[in-house]
Protein backbone atom coordinates (compact mmCIF):
# COMPACT_ATOMS: atom_id res chain seq x y z
CA UNK A 1 0.00 0.00 0.00
CA UNK A 2 1.47 3.44 -0.72
CA UNK A 3 1.78 5.92 2.17
CA UNK A 4 -0.59 8.37 2.89
CA UNK A 5 1.51 11.20 1.00
CA UNK A 6 2.01 9.30 -1.74
CA UNK A 7 -1.62 8.10 -2.35
CA UNK A 8 -2.43 12.42 -1.81
CA UNK A 9 0.17 12.75 -4.50
CA UNK A 10 -1.75 10.71 -6.74
CA UNK A 11 -4.79 12.81 -6.34
CA UNK A 12 -6.98 10.82 -3.88
CA UNK A 13 -7.27 12.72 -0.10
CA UNK A 14 -8.44 10.23 2.07
CA UNK A 15 -8.90 12.70 4.73
CA UNK A 16 -10.84 14.69 2.88
CA UNK A 17 -12.84 11.67 1.66
CA UNK A 18 -13.83 10.65 5.33
CA UNK A 19 -15.34 13.96 6.05
CA UNK A 20 -17.19 14.15 2.81
CA UNK A 21 -18.31 10.60 3.75
CA UNK A 22 -19.53 11.67 6.95
CA UNK A 23 -21.51 14.89 5.54
CA UNK A 24 -23.86 12.55 3.29
CA UNK A 25 -23.96 10.15 5.84
CA UNK A 26 -25.73 12.26 8.22
CA UNK A 27 -27.27 13.13 5.37
CA UNK A 28 -28.89 9.58 4.31
CA UNK A 29 -29.51 9.51 8.24
CA UNK A 30 -32.03 12.63 8.47
CA UNK A 31 -34.13 10.69 5.53
CA UNK A 32 -34.74 7.55 7.37
CA UNK A 33 -37.72 8.81 9.29
CA UNK A 34 -39.61 9.29 5.95
CA UNK A 35 -39.98 5.44 5.81
CA UNK A 36 -40.74 5.23 9.62
CA UNK A 37 -44.33 2.76 9.71
CA UNK A 38 -44.07 2.03 6.00
CA UNK A 39 -42.64 -0.49 3.80
CA UNK A 40 -39.17 0.08 3.60
CA UNK A 41 -38.31 1.39 7.07
CA UNK A 42 -34.65 1.22 8.02
CA UNK A 43 -32.98 -1.57 10.45
CA UNK A 44 -30.26 -0.43 11.83
CA UNK A 45 -28.74 -2.82 14.15
CA UNK A 46 -25.43 -1.13 14.58
CA UNK A 47 -25.82 2.81 14.69
CA UNK A 48 -22.39 3.51 13.44
CA UNK A 49 -20.91 5.19 10.46
CA UNK A 50 -20.25 1.86 8.50
CA UNK A 51 -23.07 0.32 9.98
CA UNK A 52 -25.66 -2.44 8.01
CA UNK A 53 -28.78 -0.87 7.27
CA UNK A 54 -31.44 -2.96 5.81
CA UNK A 55 -35.20 -3.67 5.55
CA UNK A 56 -37.37 -6.63 7.22
CA UNK A 57 -39.41 -8.28 4.26
CA UNK A 58 -39.70 -11.55 5.62
CA UNK A 59 -43.49 -11.00 6.16
CA UNK A 60 -44.34 -9.69 2.80
CA UNK A 61 -47.12 -11.55 1.14
CA UNK A 62 -47.39 -13.34 -2.48
CA UNK A 63 -47.57 -10.86 -5.38
CA UNK A 64 -45.05 -8.72 -4.07
CA UNK A 65 -42.67 -7.33 -6.52
CA UNK A 66 -39.35 -5.95 -5.84
CA UNK A 67 -36.80 -4.35 -8.52
CA UNK A 68 -34.18 -1.34 -9.27
CA UNK A 69 -33.72 1.69 -11.23
CA UNK A 70 -30.60 3.32 -12.37
CA UNK A 71 -30.36 7.10 -13.69
CA UNK A 72 -27.92 10.02 -13.06
CA UNK A 73 -28.25 13.88 -13.56
CA UNK A 74 -26.34 14.02 -17.17
CA UNK A 75 -24.85 17.66 -18.00
CA UNK A 76 -26.87 19.65 -15.49
CA UNK A 77 -23.87 19.20 -12.57
CA UNK A 78 -22.17 21.11 -15.04
CA UNK A 79 -24.72 24.53 -14.37
CA UNK A 80 -24.20 23.86 -10.72
CA UNK A 81 -20.67 24.14 -10.76
CA UNK A 82 -21.32 27.17 -13.50
CA UNK A 83 -23.41 29.35 -10.75
CA UNK A 84 -21.47 27.45 -7.52
CA UNK A 85 -25.23 26.12 -6.52
CA UNK A 86 -25.50 22.36 -5.73
CA UNK A 87 -28.82 22.61 -3.29
CA UNK A 88 -31.19 21.41 -6.15
CA UNK A 89 -29.36 18.55 -8.27
CA UNK A 90 -30.48 16.29 -5.64
CA UNK A 91 -34.06 17.16 -6.62
CA UNK A 92 -32.97 16.13 -10.36
CA UNK A 93 -31.29 12.98 -9.57
CA UNK A 94 -34.45 11.97 -7.34
CA UNK A 95 -36.65 12.80 -9.78
CA UNK A 96 -35.31 10.67 -12.87
CA UNK A 97 -35.39 7.46 -10.73
CA UNK A 98 -38.64 8.53 -8.23
CA UNK A 99 -40.38 9.39 -11.44
CA UNK A 100 -39.82 6.77 -13.38
CA UNK A 101 -40.76 4.22 -10.88
CA UNK A 102 -43.92 5.45 -10.19
CA UNK A 103 -45.02 5.16 -13.71
CA UNK A 104 -45.02 1.26 -13.55
CA UNK A 105 -47.04 1.44 -10.60
CA UNK A 106 -44.55 1.24 -8.14
CA UNK A 107 -43.67 2.20 -4.71
CA UNK A 108 -40.44 4.00 -4.43
CA UNK A 109 -38.47 2.97 -1.27
CA UNK A 110 -34.60 3.20 -0.94
CA UNK A 111 -32.41 6.03 -2.86
CA UNK A 112 -28.22 4.75 -3.14
CA UNK A 113 -26.22 6.86 -5.20
CA UNK A 114 -22.42 7.06 -5.89
CA UNK A 115 -20.80 10.50 -6.49
CA UNK A 116 -17.49 11.16 -8.80
CA UNK A 117 -15.14 13.52 -8.04
CA UNK A 118 -12.36 14.95 -9.50
CA UNK A 119 -11.42 16.16 -6.45
CA UNK A 120 -12.17 16.61 -3.13
CA UNK A 121 -9.81 19.56 -2.53
CA UNK A 122 -8.82 22.59 -4.35
CA UNK A 123 -5.50 23.95 -5.39
CA UNK A 124 -4.42 25.20 -2.11
CA UNK A 125 -5.12 21.48 -0.53
CA UNK A 126 -8.68 23.32 1.38
CA UNK A 127 -11.69 20.47 1.23
CA UNK A 128 -14.60 21.35 -1.23
CA UNK A 129 -16.97 20.93 2.39
CA UNK A 130 -19.23 23.90 1.36
CA UNK A 131 -19.99 22.53 -2.01
CA UNK A 132 -20.92 18.84 -0.23
CA UNK A 133 -23.03 20.19 2.53
CA UNK A 134 -24.95 21.43 -0.41
CA UNK A 135 -24.93 18.53 -2.29
CA UNK A 136 -26.37 17.25 1.38
CA UNK A 137 -28.96 19.98 1.79
CA UNK A 138 -30.17 18.53 -1.50
CA UNK A 139 -30.48 14.87 -0.65
CA UNK A 140 -32.66 15.59 2.53
CA UNK A 141 -35.24 18.11 1.12
CA UNK A 142 -35.31 15.65 -2.18
CA UNK A 143 -35.79 12.31 -0.53
CA UNK A 144 -38.37 14.18 1.56
CA UNK A 145 -40.20 15.07 -1.44
CA UNK A 146 -40.11 11.65 -2.56
CA UNK A 147 -40.83 10.00 0.61
CA UNK A 148 -37.96 8.12 0.10
CA UNK A 149 -34.81 7.13 2.54
CA UNK A 150 -31.14 7.32 1.70
CA UNK A 151 -29.28 4.14 2.54
CA UNK A 152 -25.50 5.63 1.38
CA UNK A 153 -23.57 8.23 0.86
CA UNK A 154 -20.35 6.92 -1.50
CA UNK A 155 -18.07 9.37 -2.47
CA UNK A 156 -15.08 8.42 -4.99
CA UNK A 157 -12.11 10.78 -6.21
CA UNK A 158 -11.22 10.06 -9.76
CA UNK A 159 -9.22 12.58 -11.12
CA UNK A 160 -8.93 13.64 -14.55
CA UNK A 161 -11.85 10.88 -15.46
CA UNK A 162 -14.18 13.74 -13.95
CA UNK A 163 -14.27 17.59 -15.31
CA UNK A 164 -16.54 19.77 -15.52
CA UNK A 165 -16.59 23.63 -15.10
CA UNK A 166 -14.85 25.19 -12.68
CA UNK A 167 -12.58 23.51 -9.79
CA UNK A 168 -15.50 21.43 -8.16
CA UNK A 169 -16.80 18.72 -10.61
CA UNK A 170 -18.52 15.81 -10.12
CA UNK A 171 -21.40 13.16 -11.33
CA UNK A 172 -24.14 11.82 -9.47
CA UNK A 173 -25.74 8.65 -10.20
CA UNK A 174 -28.44 7.03 -8.55
CA UNK A 175 -30.47 3.29 -7.78
CA UNK A 176 -33.60 3.60 -6.48
CA UNK A 177 -35.24 0.15 -4.94
CA UNK A 178 -38.91 0.29 -5.10
CA UNK A 179 -41.88 -2.86 -4.56
CA UNK A 180 -45.16 -2.99 -6.10
CA UNK A 181 -48.40 -5.28 -6.20
CA UNK A 182 -48.42 -7.06 -8.87
CA UNK A 183 -52.01 -6.61 -9.70
CA UNK A 184 -51.41 -2.61 -9.39
CA UNK A 185 -48.70 -2.81 -11.95
CA UNK A 186 -49.57 -0.65 -15.16
CA UNK A 187 -49.48 -2.67 -18.25
CA UNK A 188 -50.94 -0.60 -20.35
CA UNK A 189 -54.29 -1.76 -21.33
CA UNK A 190 -56.25 -0.63 -18.69
CA UNK A 191 -56.24 2.56 -20.80
CA UNK A 192 -59.54 3.25 -22.67
CA UNK A 193 -60.64 6.29 -25.26
CA UNK A 194 -62.28 8.73 -23.84
CA UNK A 195 -59.59 9.19 -20.81
CA UNK A 196 -58.20 12.58 -19.83
CA UNK A 197 -54.78 13.32 -19.95
CA UNK A 198 -53.92 15.63 -16.83
CA UNK A 199 -50.88 16.87 -16.88
CA UNK A 200 -48.37 18.02 -14.57
CA UNK A 201 -46.86 21.78 -14.73
CA UNK A 202 -43.11 21.35 -14.84
CA UNK A 203 -40.92 25.08 -14.62
CA UNK A 204 -37.71 23.51 -15.79
CA UNK A 205 -35.92 21.64 -18.50
CA UNK A 206 -35.66 18.55 -16.04
CA UNK A 207 -32.46 16.82 -16.66
CA UNK A 208 -33.10 16.24 -20.34
CA UNK A 209 -31.81 18.27 -22.64
CA UNK A 210 -29.47 20.39 -21.56
CA UNK A 211 -26.88 19.59 -23.97
CA UNK A 212 -28.51 21.28 -26.63
CA UNK A 213 -29.42 24.32 -24.21
CA UNK A 214 -25.64 24.86 -23.65
CA UNK A 215 -24.70 24.75 -26.81
CA UNK A 216 -27.70 27.42 -27.92
CA UNK A 217 -26.54 29.44 -25.09
CA UNK A 218 -22.85 29.37 -25.95
CA UNK A 219 -23.34 29.98 -29.57
CA UNK A 220 -25.22 33.20 -28.39
CA UNK A 221 -23.64 34.65 -25.64
CA UNK A 222 -20.43 33.31 -25.17
CA UNK A 223 -18.00 30.65 -22.71
CA UNK A 224 -19.83 32.54 -19.95
CA UNK A 225 -23.23 32.77 -20.87
CA UNK A 226 -24.73 31.71 -17.31
CA UNK A 227 -23.17 34.82 -15.84
CA UNK A 228 -25.95 36.99 -18.03
CA UNK A 229 -28.79 38.35 -16.66
CA UNK A 230 -32.03 37.00 -17.96
CA UNK A 231 -35.12 38.48 -16.40
CA UNK A 232 -34.58 40.83 -12.90
CA UNK A 233 -32.09 39.20 -10.66
CA UNK A 234 -31.45 35.88 -12.07
CA UNK A 235 -28.81 34.62 -14.21
CA UNK A 236 -29.19 32.77 -17.41
CA UNK A 237 -27.39 29.92 -15.13
CA UNK A 238 -29.65 30.59 -12.64
CA UNK A 239 -32.72 29.56 -14.80
CA UNK A 240 -31.49 26.78 -16.36
CA UNK A 241 -30.72 24.68 -13.34
CA UNK A 242 -33.97 25.89 -11.90
CA UNK A 243 -34.67 21.78 -10.04
CA UNK A 244 -37.01 19.20 -11.27
CA UNK A 245 -40.64 19.13 -9.74
CA UNK A 246 -40.59 15.42 -7.64
CA UNK A 247 -44.11 13.93 -8.25
CA UNK A 248 -43.87 10.99 -6.75
CA UNK A 249 -45.76 11.51 -3.16
CA UNK A 250 -48.50 13.43 -5.08
CA UNK A 251 -49.06 9.77 -7.69
CA UNK A 252 -48.22 7.43 -4.81
CA UNK A 253 -51.47 9.30 -2.91
CA UNK A 254 -53.50 8.73 -6.41
CA UNK A 255 -53.12 5.02 -7.14
CA UNK A 256 -52.62 3.93 -3.40
CA UNK A 257 -48.66 2.71 -4.05
CA UNK A 258 -47.68 -0.79 -2.73
CA UNK A 259 -50.03 -1.17 0.21
CA UNK A 260 -51.75 2.34 1.17
CA UNK A 261 -56.11 3.31 -0.25
CA UNK A 262 -56.31 4.54 -3.93
CA UNK A 263 -57.83 7.93 -3.77
CA UNK A 264 -58.76 7.80 -7.42
CA UNK A 265 -58.62 5.60 -10.46
CA UNK A 266 -55.47 5.91 -12.83
CA UNK A 267 -55.12 4.01 -16.13
CA UNK A 268 -51.59 5.37 -16.81
CA UNK A 269 -48.63 7.29 -15.86
CA UNK A 270 -46.09 8.77 -18.48
CA UNK A 271 -43.26 10.60 -17.18
CA UNK A 272 -42.03 13.40 -20.10
CA UNK A 273 -38.02 12.82 -20.04
CA UNK A 274 -35.75 12.00 -23.10
CA UNK A 275 -38.20 11.92 -26.18
CA UNK A 276 -40.95 14.08 -25.25
CA UNK A 277 -44.50 13.97 -25.05
CA UNK A 278 -44.58 11.65 -28.30
CA UNK A 279 -41.56 9.20 -27.00
CA UNK A 280 -42.88 8.74 -23.71
CA UNK A 281 -46.59 9.22 -23.62
CA UNK A 282 -46.20 6.97 -27.02
CA UNK A 283 -44.76 4.30 -25.00
CA UNK A 284 -47.61 4.50 -22.90
CA UNK A 285 -50.35 4.16 -25.36
CA UNK A 286 -48.29 1.70 -27.07
CA UNK A 287 -49.71 -1.65 -25.37
CA UNK A 288 -53.46 -0.41 -26.02
CA UNK A 289 -52.59 0.69 -29.71
CA UNK A 290 -54.24 4.00 -28.74
CA UNK A 291 -53.46 7.45 -29.49
CA UNK A 292 -54.53 11.12 -28.11
CA UNK A 293 -55.07 14.53 -28.78
CA UNK A 294 -53.85 17.06 -26.47
CA UNK A 295 -55.61 20.28 -27.32
CA UNK A 296 -55.06 22.54 -23.98
CA UNK A 297 -51.18 22.16 -23.05
CA UNK A 298 -49.46 23.72 -20.76
CA UNK A 299 -46.71 26.26 -22.42
CA UNK A 300 -43.59 25.93 -22.16
CA UNK A 301 -41.97 27.74 -19.34
CA UNK A 302 -40.42 31.29 -21.00
CA UNK A 303 -36.77 30.65 -20.74
CA UNK A 304 -37.53 27.61 -22.73
CA UNK A 305 -39.22 29.21 -25.43
CA UNK A 306 -36.69 31.58 -25.09
CA UNK A 307 -33.88 28.71 -25.65
CA UNK A 308 -36.17 27.47 -28.62
CA UNK A 309 -35.92 30.77 -30.51
CA UNK A 310 -32.24 31.90 -29.74
CA UNK A 311 -31.77 28.30 -31.02
CA UNK A 312 -33.70 27.69 -33.84
CA UNK A 313 -34.94 24.90 -32.86
CA UNK A 314 -38.13 23.13 -34.67
CA UNK A 315 -41.09 22.97 -32.44
CA UNK A 316 -41.80 19.18 -33.37
CA UNK A 317 -37.83 18.84 -32.16
CA UNK A 318 -38.57 20.70 -29.15
CA UNK A 319 -41.50 18.22 -28.48
CA UNK A 320 -39.42 15.25 -28.66
CA UNK A 321 -36.53 16.91 -26.69
CA UNK A 322 -37.96 18.88 -24.02
CA UNK A 323 -41.27 18.32 -21.71
CA UNK A 324 -42.44 21.60 -23.06
CA UNK A 325 -44.26 22.47 -19.51
CA UNK A 326 -45.71 19.15 -18.56
CA UNK A 327 -42.96 17.09 -16.74
CA UNK A 328 -46.10 13.90 -16.07
CA UNK A 329 -48.87 13.09 -17.74
CA UNK A 330 -51.49 10.91 -15.40
CA UNK A 331 -54.12 8.85 -17.85
CA UNK A 332 -57.06 8.89 -16.22
CA UNK A 333 -61.50 8.49 -16.07
CA UNK A 334 -61.51 11.11 -13.18
CA UNK A 335 -59.37 14.26 -14.26
CA UNK A 336 -60.74 16.16 -11.54
CA UNK A 337 -59.63 14.15 -8.38
CA UNK A 338 -56.05 14.19 -9.70
CA UNK A 339 -55.65 17.48 -10.49
CA UNK A 340 -57.66 17.87 -6.58
CA UNK A 341 -54.58 15.60 -5.02
CA UNK A 342 -51.81 17.29 -7.40
CA UNK A 343 -52.95 20.79 -5.82
CA UNK A 344 -52.73 19.26 -2.64
CA UNK A 345 -48.82 18.31 -3.16
CA UNK A 346 -48.47 22.32 -4.69
CA UNK A 347 -48.49 20.91 -8.07
CA UNK A 348 -50.49 23.01 -11.13
CA UNK A 349 -52.27 20.28 -13.02
CA UNK A 350 -54.74 20.71 -15.67
CA UNK A 351 -56.53 18.41 -18.02
CA UNK A 352 -54.60 19.03 -21.22
CA UNK A 353 -56.30 16.18 -23.06
CA UNK A 354 -58.08 13.03 -23.93
CA UNK A 355 -57.06 9.39 -25.20
CA UNK A 356 -58.57 8.15 -28.63
CA UNK A 357 -58.86 5.34 -30.60
CA UNK A 358 -56.55 6.70 -33.23
CA UNK A 359 -52.93 5.16 -32.87
CA UNK A 360 -51.89 8.62 -33.06
CA UNK A 361 -50.27 11.80 -30.65
CA UNK A 362 -51.50 15.61 -31.32
CA UNK A 363 -50.78 18.42 -29.85
CA UNK A 364 -51.80 21.65 -30.17
CA UNK A 365 -48.66 23.09 -30.52
CA UNK A 366 -47.20 25.78 -28.26
CA UNK A 367 -44.02 25.47 -29.52
CA UNK A 368 -42.07 29.34 -29.33
CA UNK A 369 -41.72 29.03 -33.84
CA UNK A 370 -45.18 28.10 -33.89
CA UNK A 371 -44.60 26.42 -37.19
CA UNK A 372 -48.06 24.41 -36.98
CA UNK A 373 -51.23 24.95 -35.13
CA UNK A 374 -51.06 21.10 -34.35
CA UNK A 375 -47.99 18.55 -34.33
CA UNK A 376 -48.73 15.08 -35.22
CA UNK A 377 -46.63 11.91 -34.19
Amino acid sequence: MPSQSAYAESGVHNDAKEDVSKILYNAARQTWANRQGKLGELIVPFDDFSGVRAIDVSNLPAGTLMNMGFDGVGTKMELAERIGNHRTIAFDLFAMVCDDAIVRGAEPVLIGSILDVNSLKDKDENPFLTQVKQLAEGYVNAAKAADVAVVNGEVAELGDRVRGYGPFNYNWEAAIVWFAKKDRLFTGREIKPGDALVGLREQGFRSNGLSLVRRTMKNSYGDEWHAKFWKGAQTFGEVALTPSTIYTGAVVDMFGGYSGEPKTEVHGIAHITGGGIPGKLGRVLKPSGLGAVIDNPFEPSPFMQFVQTRGNVADEEAYKTWNMGQGMIILTPKPDEVIKISNEYGIPAQKIGEVTKYPQIVIKNQGALKEKEYLSF
